[in-house]
């Protein structure tokens, strides 16, 4: 069993640490959900509410070890470089699935807590996820129809009869052509499914591209312009 990886360190701007959630979920016993929180560098608790950023990992980093999550994606950018939103890295337990119900419950709470606790403007929170992470990014939006200003679903797929539920939300999907792990058919199908529901979804293809399509992705500074681009009207 993998030590503690809760840090003491509380979140401070430009430092991303570790920190742990206790989930509960009815009829089970309450779980610890460990995340990493980055603070942009220019956030204050009494200043600009900030946009805020949820990141799921892929399957390859389920588990205890949080340094995991770290791998790829926003948790492993702001390591070198600062990025203008609050993120918040969880991480999935072993052998579940980030869109399974008792996951999405359990990211539903983070959410609750992250808004409760730091300066989070409630118009700018978005969602993005790769593989696996990817999947539970289109169930959490269908999940929340009116929470997400956008969101960023990479490799991933989902279940094309929630289409009506994700037309609230701009999207923008990613996928290598080629790859062998999650068949680009997994994005096509939701993609069409949404854009024939009335949604507003745009597809990335990168040709001869494998299952890694979230490094070219999440290193496009465009693609963080765009989210910024998006934020909810404030009746929604």
């Amino acid at each position: 069993m993998a030590a503690d990886p809760v840090s003491p360190t509380q979140p401070t701007p430009g430092k991303q640490v570790a920190q742990q959630l206790e989930v509960k979920l009815e009829g089970q016993d309450p779980e610890k959900l460990g995340y990493w929180i980055y603070l942009p560098t220019d956030y204050a608790a009494d200043g600009q509410p900030k946009p805020l950023m949820l990141f799921l990992h892929g399957a390859g980093e389920r588990g205890d070890d949080l340094a995991k999550v770290k791998k790829h994606g926003p948790p492993k950018l702001v390591a070198k470089q600062d990025l203008p939103f609050i993120i918040v890295s969880p991480q999935c337990s072993p052998n579940v699935w980030w869109n399974e119900a008792e996951k999405q419950e359990a990211l539903t709470q983070l959410l609750t807590e992250i808004e409760a606790n730091y300066n989070v403007d409630p118009t700018r929170i978005y969602c993005t996820g790769l593989s696996m992470g990817g999947f539970g990014a289109w169930s959490l939006v269908a999940k929340h129809p009116h929470k997400f200003a956008a969101a960023l679903p990479i490799c991933g797929g989902g279940d094309p009869e929630l289409a009506k539920a994700l037309t609230s939300t701009p999207l923008w999907v990613f996928h290598g052509e080629k790859d062998h792990v999650v068949p680009l058919k997994r994005s096509e199908e939701m993609v069409e499914a949404v854009n024939a529901a009335g949604g507003d979804v745009k597809l990335t293809i990168y040709p001869g591209v494998d299952h890694d399509s979230w490094t070219q992705t999440y290193e496009n500074p465009e693609v963080f312009t765009w989210l910024l681009s998006h934020q909810l009207k404030k009746d929604d």
